[in-house]
């Protein structure tokens, strides 16, 4: 059994993965849609649109951090689901909203279920140099 916190990071990532995919529309469009699909509880999606919304409100700032981490990687190379989970994760280390290393081990969850697991080492790498650059390691 998933914790609620594990719930809501996974429809964090699932609203902006639509609002990506659907060319950024207001949340008030893409909601509806994602609450049909996967049926969240009340809470879970208060906590995902906490998180989905901080990650978007901060999105420029973040990918600057998330850039400055990846050295070598071009942040358009990424992929998709990988600059997601990294946008939620350095929003909650930013906002300080759970502890970095369950940050860090949520995200790593988010990349296996997701991504890839070929992309765990990647995200994790990228984490640690974010939560440090953040003052969080």
């Amino acid at each position: 059994m998933l914790r609620p916190e594990t719930r809501s990071r996974a429809r964090a990532f699932q609203l902006l993965y639509a609002w990506e995919t659907q060319g950024r529309p207001s949340f008030d469009e893409i909601v509806p849609g994602v609450a049909h699909i996967v049926r969240p509880s009340p809470s879970e999606l208060d906590g995902a649109l906490v998180i989905a919304e901080a990650a978007i409100a901060r999105q420029v700032e973040l990918d600057e951090i998330i850039a400055r981490a990846s050295e070598h990687w071009r942040h358009d190379r990424m992929g998709l689901a990988e600059r997601l989970i990294l946008l939620i994760a350095a929003v909650e280390l930013a906002q300080e909203l759970a502890p970095p290393r369950v940050v860090i081990d949520e995200a790593i969850w988010l990349t296996r279920r997701f991504a890839t697991p070929a992309a765990v080492p990647f995200i994790n790498g990228i984490l640690d140099r974010v939560a440090r650059e953040l003052g969080r390691l």
